[in-house]
């Protein structure tokens, strides 16, 4: 029997008479066959390739067949932007077969939520924070409201795995999972996706339904490329400018900042510009969108806030500055085009810098190969696991220990820490007064009181922080101006040092209570680090296929000629330092010049791993190289390190690592690190700057003799 033919009549009638669908695409009949007939599913298709209606479908005819009381399906997505751009589709699917769907997110008006509540739909979409503050709520009867709960579907699930937002979620799920009925049936959607099996695992959690990844080989279909070499901000503009003349089209930027300098330019030059990034008003994002909907001659500027499945209406170009960090995301954006019959998907680079012409190359190339990024999930999530344990208490008026360990042990992200360890956390937090043993109860304590309490309360409902605006102002109490608390997070008393108003600042000390960052001018030759701000790491994969290019004669048919000269210049540079693999050392009178292409994470533990072997060295590290400058650094001394770097004892010597990881940065990677143990703290630290196992292997491989 089709899978068409399983659907009950009523949605075989919509399909075909409100839709004028004549046929199922392969996803959608291989996703349907699994979901009916009660499979976990991990769903992969291009974008717009059908993956939602591969999940709906099933799902209504689902619901058809066995009405529901209350929420029976919910639809998660990452942002609120793809919640209100899927609702009209998801509006018109589930009216014409007699159902409803709701939107709640931070937006929802309170009065439709109140008419919700009282009158639940069958589908609600939401996000994480939202569900979250359902369970929280005592003005929501979680426990009615999702006893008939059947289905999750998770929309755009690479965004979410492996971070602290998709801990976030599972746990919440699996809070909603002990309230229903039914053994929850897990859907994840994703265009782009390394290792779908283990992202299949992870959605599973305690549903003991079978899993399956439906993935149908995609049709081989043409790929327009371009890379272009603009080396000043001015040429970059204008090169977009022309490009987007007459057509609609996305043009990514890495950075805010940039976003709004493109976009200016691009305006002075006579380019329909509108501007969508995080810091632009609700009003003016969903302006942007329904312009560039309903209009034929426009470019949006644009950070990652569009790179997820919005739907912006026929796009016929996508622009990227320079070039994004990750294969996916390339993929993603590329993914925005070549959606109408006849139409090509596309991306044309515009690249300020040579480094960026040689990244672009590697991002297609290792596109081009078939790879993409596997999605690591972090079993041992600290920072979820302490903020779960406080909504749960704050949520049922306290929890015993035990039961809180009973569901937290079941979520994937938190399955590496013992029991022992919980424990160990929560006479910790005991004794710190962020909770108290009331009753054989944990409530919260004074410490979280005053942290969370009164009107800081709403940001218990996320793992992420809201927005803040810190004020930036001398050490002689002169303003400056402002910085994002985002970039404030990243910040290191006596360490960071950053560019304000074209000066360059070093960090005094940041004072989260009143929200300063207290600074001093930086001494002349000291520039913005990785020591400055939290690095953003690229892969040993995507660095190992930069230095593949540089070190090869290869030709590549999509560099325009001067990107072409560029890539040729910047081969003549390296020539006699690199070698393919291995990379290379440049010594100089006092400085070293390794030059790894190994990646962040493992140019941040060689860095961290050589300053315990010569504390008085100054190394710094970014994605490509390690720079070692001080007394004694020459050839001889660079060797003895290397071999100490080489000797398996030096990798197993646990306390040497303990006092590394004690000398880490204090970076702020979440808003509960006040709340975590030393020891939680380190962890948390070293899971993000070093890879000890990786550094170990790359080392064994690679290291110069």
């Amino acid at each position: 029997m089709s899978l068409f033919a399983r659907f009950p009549p009523r949605l075989q009638d919509a399909i075909v008479a409100r839709l004028g669908w004549t046929a199922l695409r392969p996803v959608q009949e291989l996703a349907g066959t699994a979901l009916l007939d009660g499979a976990n599913a991990v769903i992969l298709a291009p974008t717009a390739g059908g993956k939602t209606e591969a999940a709906l479908f099933p799902v209504l005819a689902g619901l058809i067949d066995e009405p529901a009381q209350g929420v029976a399906a919910l639809y998660v997505a990452p942002i609120k932007a793809l919640l209100n751009n899927q609702s009209r589709r998801l509006d018109l699917y589930t009216e014409m077969v007699g159902l409803r769907r709701f939107v709640w997110h931070g937006d929802t008006p309170s009065h439709a939520r109140r008419g919700f509540l009282a009158e639940p739909c069958e589908l609600l979409m939401t996000t994480p924070e939202s569900l979250e503050v359902m369970l929280m709520s005592p003005r929501v009867d979680a426990a009615a409201l999702f006893a008939d709960l059947r289905v999750l579907v998770v929309d755009e699930i690479h965004a979410l795995a492996g971070t602290d937002r998709g801990a976030h979620l599972m746990s919440v799920v699996e809070r909603l999972a002990r309230l229903s009925r039914h053994d929850l049936q897990r859907i994840g959607l994703s265009a782009t996706v390394g290792n779908p099996e283990c992202i299949l695992q992870w959605i599973t959690g305690t549903s003991c339904r079978s899993g399956q990844v439906i993935a149908p080989p995609a049709d081989p279909a043409p790929r327009r490329l371009h890379i272009v070499y603009r080396p000043d901000l001015p040429a970059l503009s204008a090169g977009a400018a022309r490009l987007a003349q007459g057509a609609k089209s996305l043009f990514f930027c890495e950075t805010r900042a940039l976003a709004e300098s493109v976009a200016e330019q691009m305006r002075r030059l006579g380019t329909a510009v509108l501007v969508h990034h995080s810091a632009i008003s609700k009003e003016e994002r969903d302006l942007a969108e329904a312009r560039f909907q309903s209009g034929s001659d426009a470019c949006i500027v644009c950070t990652s806030t569009l790179e997820l499945g919005i739907d912006v209406g026929d796009l016929d170009l996508v622009l990227q500055a320079d070039a994004p960090a990750t294969v996916g995301s390339f993929l993603q954006r590329m993914g925005r085009t070549g959606r109408r019959a006849g139409q090509t998907a596309n991306t044309t680079f515009l690249c300020g810098s040579t480094d960026a012409v040689v990244q672009a190359i590697a991002l297609v190339e290792l596109a081009k190969a078939g790879w993409v990024e596997s999605i690591r999930v972090n079993d041992r999530c600290w920072p979820v696991l302490i903020h779960q344990l406080i909504a749960m208490s704050l949520a049922h008026d306290g929890i015993g220990i035990d039961d809180a360990w009973s569901h937290l042990s079941g979520i994937p992200d938190f399955r590496g820490i013992a029991k022992e360890e919980f424990y160990r956390l929560v006479d910790w937090m005991r004794g710190e007064q962020s909770m108290l043993l009331l009753g054989g109860r944990l409530v919260i304590g004074p410490k979280i009181e005053r942290s969370f309490g009164r009107r800081n309360f709403m940001d218990l409902y996320s793992v992420f922080s809201s927005p803040q605006s810190y004020a930036v102002q001398t050490t002689h109490g002169q303003p400056l101006g402002s910085l994002n608390q985002d970039f404030v997070d990243r910040l290191v008393d006596e360490v960071s040092c950053f560019l304000l108003s074209g000066r360059a600042w070093a960090v005094v000390r940041v004072q989260h209570a009143d929200r300063q960052v207290i600074v001093e001018a930086a001494p002349r030759g000291r520039q913005p680090t990785w020591g400055g701000f939290l690095p953003q790491f690229l892969s040993n994969s995507l660095c190992q296929r930069i230095l593949a290019v540089l070190t090869s004669t290869e030709e590549y048919p999509y560099l325009s000629q001067p990107a072409r000269d560029a890539l040729a210049l910047k081969r003549d540079e390296v020539g006699d330092i690199l070698e393919p693999v291995i990379g290379g050392v440049e010594l100089d009178d006092g400085e070293i010049r390794w030059w790894t292409y190994a990646g962040g994470t493992i140019n941040s533990t060689v860095r961290h791993a050589i300053s315990a072997i010569e504390p008085d060295w100054k190394i710094t590290a970014d994605n490509l190289l390690v720079r070692l400058r001080g007394e004694g650094v020459d050839g001889r001394h660079f060797s003895d390190a290397l071999g100490r770097l080489g000797s398996l004892g030096f990798w197993d010597d646990t306390e040497l690592w303990q006092d590394i990881s004690r000398n880490l940065p204090g970076y702020r990677l979440s808003k509960f690190q006040p709340l975590m143990p030393s020891w939680v703290e380190r962890e948390t630290l070293e899971r993000y700057l070093l890879d000890l196992e990786g550094t170990r292997n790359w080392l064994a491989r690679t290291a110069p003799s």
